[in-house]
């Protein structure tokens, strides 16, 4: 096979590569059906599975299929695992969910999934510093007299 010019060899490694017009259509479809079957995973973090979904739409939009950043909002919020209910239903009370932006929504999300986060952390520490203030004191009591 020769190629006289560039034009040419990217031409045949285009065909070659993504195919023709109903190749394409094909792998969109199959994509488009990858990305509708999508759920969020029980301990699955935002980031990750927002990640998922955009990585799918942006190889949707690769093969000139259009997909807008709506329809990933969309998808994001009926996707979501139950622990979000609450951050969408005061997402619901506060903004119009059809013309919320998707990086206002992840940042929504991430920041109450990192609230929870931090939630589950304190309590630890706080308990493990209220016991040892605790047991320092009954120790105290023990050693001292009414006397001194």
């Amino acid at each position: 096979m020769k190629f006289p010019t560039a034009k040419d060899i990217w031409n045949f490694l285009k065909i070659e590569y993504e195919g023709d017009e109903k190749i394409r259509g094909m792998k969109a479809l199959n994509l488009i059906r990858e990305f509708e079957r999508q759920q969020m995973k029980e301990n699955e973090a935002v980031k990750d599975f927002s990640d998922r979904l955009i990585n799918l739409a942006n190889r949707i939009r690769v093969l000139d299929t259009d997909m807008k950043d709506n329809r990933i909002v969309q998808k994001i919020l009926v996707s979501l695992s139950e622990r979000f209910e609450a951050t969408i239903a005061s997402l619901e009370n506060t903004k119009d969910l059809s013309d919320i932006r998707l990086a206002e929504l992840l940042s929504a999300l991430e920041a109450q999934e990192q609230r929870r986060l931090m939630r589950r952390e304190v309590p630890v520490e706080a308990m493990k510093g209220a016991l040892s203030a605790r047991s320092l004191r009954a120790s105290g009591r023990e050693k001292k007299s009414w006397n001194q």
